[in-house]
């Protein structure tokens, strides 16, 4: 038999039995409907964090009071709140003038909680307020798309002066230009001078609900008990690491640590941001593909009791095939195809789920997906190596029955 012939076969005998195939296939679908649809949530969140989390800028390390293993581990976090001391004032002008292979250091202080903007008879609760110098413009992720940002002057005037997100232009100035405009936050009053352009959206929350302040003015009506923020620009990528390196030494050397000592302080960068996330998601994934795989065997055992089943009943069909001439390797090829059929249109069903999933939930909440062919590939032969292999000893099974015992069976 040919193995055309072969796979004409295995559809009919599929298309006869279509409930008992269908409810064969289960396994099969939602194995590779979750193994897909992992794999595009997770290639689709890794990319966007890549254009949008990450978002320090380019060539950019944030000086910090906790470090990103700080932050993540509980147990390390507890000790580094006794040990790790704010980020001040002082250290953040030391480093300014003293990190020689610096383009820019920028220093930011914030809070979000409690925030509220008033003008005229709209306000806004929970924006984002952040003190920041006058250089954090060339930092930013953001481009001035109106107006003007702060000057070196509005930063040691204490000007109140304010720069704002598209959110609070839209909610307390809708249709007026906002420029020269004054609001107040938390009952301080300020005048706008410039709006940032538009952001957008990361997992849903919103970039541009926010107001910048000078920071001298911001401390002054906030306090400066908080940790400040101090980012640190390289020329290049290539001087990142010597930066990297300058920066752990100058604040080493400022909070007068010795050599056994251990930092108590944390430097962030994009590239430590990404690797904690993709470490994040991939914990996800190996967790989610070890369900799937889970999935898989069930599939595959299913499949495997089917096609016990089909041989019992197609024991005489088996006789006729021999007795007619077919070898061994046919009756074995006939049943290898037909498992083999069986668990790839499985696995073409759970690829258009996950396909059909991946836009619904893309169109329905603020995660991203992108479903890459690679994954559509390896998840089609997945899914017809296992039918392959657990249609191995059902197919053996056929192959090896006696022409005559065959004859006999359903006599």
């Amino acid at each position: 038999m040919h193995l055309r012939e072969s796979i004409f076969v295995a559809f009919d005998t599929l298309w006869a039995h279509k409930l008992r195939s269908f409810l064969t296939l289960l396994g099969i679908i939602v194995s590779i409907w979750t193994l897909v649809a992992v794999v595009s949530l997770v290639q689709g969140v890794n990319g966007y964090v890549g254009q949008k989390i990450a978002g320090l800028g380019s060539n950019i390390i944030s000086v910090r009071q906790y470090s990103i293993a700080d932050e993540t581990d509980q147990a390390r976090f507890r000790i580094a709140q006794r040990r790790n001391n704010p980020i001040t004032m002082a250290e953040f002008q030391y480093l300014r003038d003293h990190a020689s292979l610096a383009a820019e250091v920028a220093a930011r202080d914030g809070h979000t909680n409690g925030t509220v903007l008033k003008s005229g008879n709209h306000s806004m609760t929970d924006v984002q307020a952040i003190g920041v110098t006058a250089n954090s413009i060339k930092l930013a992720s953001f481009d001035v798309l109106a107006g003007r940002y702060f000057t070196s002057s509005d930063e040691s005037r204490d000007n109140p002066v304010a720069f704002v997100g598209a959110d609070v232009i839209t909610q307390l100035f809708p249709g007026v230009n906002p420029i020269g405009q004054s609001l107040t936050l938390d009952g301080h009053e300020f005048q706008i001078i410039g709006e940032a352009s538009v952001q957008g959206n990361v997992f849903g929350q919103s970039q541009d609900n926010f107001i910048e302040i000078p920071l001298g003015l911001y401390r002054a009506q906030y306090g400066s008990a908080d940790s400040l923020q101090v980012d640190v620009q390289a020329p290049s990528a290539a001087l990142l690491p010597a930066l990297n390196d300058q920066i752990e030494v100058l604040m080493r050397s400022v909070r007068h640590l010795k050599y056994q000592d251990k930092d108590n302080f944390g430097l962030v960068g994009a590239d430590s941001l990404m690797a904690l996330f993709n470490q994040l998601t991939g914990v996800i994934a190996t967790v989610m593909i070890g369900v799937a795989m889970v999935f898989l065997v069930v599939g595959g055992i299913v499949i495997m009791n089917i096609m016990l089943a089909a041989v019992s009943e197609r024991t005489r069909e088996v006789g006729i095939r021999k007795a007619l001439g077919a070898r061994r390797r046919d009756i074995l090829m006939q049943f290898l195809v037909e498992s083999a059929i069986l668990s790839t249109v499985g696995g073409l069903l759970g690829i258009g789920l996950a396909w059909a999933f991946t836009l619904l939930a893309a169109a329905v909440t603020p995660l991203p997906f992108s479903l890459p062919w690679l994954a559509v590939i390896a998840a089609l032969a997945i899914s017809t190596a296992v039918g392959l292999f657990f249609g191995i000893y059902p197919a053996q099974k056929a192959a090896k029955l006696e022409p005559i015992t065959a004859l006999r069976a359903e006599a």
